[in-house]
């Protein structure tokens, strides 16, 4: 028997969803084919956007996979979910410390802010069948 998604484990993935877009978008930035400065500021990875773009990207990727853990409800995804918005979060500060204003990052950082205050919750755990 199939098991139901509770709302908070739909509403986790659709955050991952929310963050592949936005690294997405910042790999596209990085790579200049978007607007490298446009309404949330200039997207840079130092002097070398390149290792920048590659990051986002591979980011991007996680999340998709990570999203359709969360969707079929796998319990590795709750723990993936919780390490991957970390990771992004350094990336974003890395971004930030590289020459990116803090306008460009701000998405990555509240998407991945509410992913990891989301996803620490205890209801939220509970969904997994994870042990407290």
């Amino acid at each position: 028997m199939a098991k139901k998604r509770p709302f908070g484990v739909t509403l986790l993935a659709l955050l991952a969803g929310a963050a592949t877009i936005v690294a997405l978008v910042h790999t596209l930035q990085m790579l200049h084919l978007l607007p490298i400065s446009g309404p949330f500021g200039q997207a840079h990875f130092f002097t070398f956007d390149l290792l920048g773009a590659l990051l986002w990207g591979v980011m991007g990727l996680v999340y998709l996979w990570v999203f359709r853990m969360l969707w079929n409800l796998d319990p590795q995804g709750w723990m993936f979910v919780v390490v991957i918005a970390v990771f992004n979060l350094i990336l974003a500060f890395l971004s930030l410390i590289g020459a990116s204003t803090w306008q460009s990052m701000l998405p990555a950082l509240l998407v991945n802010g509410l992913i990891l205050i989301y996803g620490m919750l205890p209801g939220t755990k509970a969904a997994f069948d994870i042990a407290r």
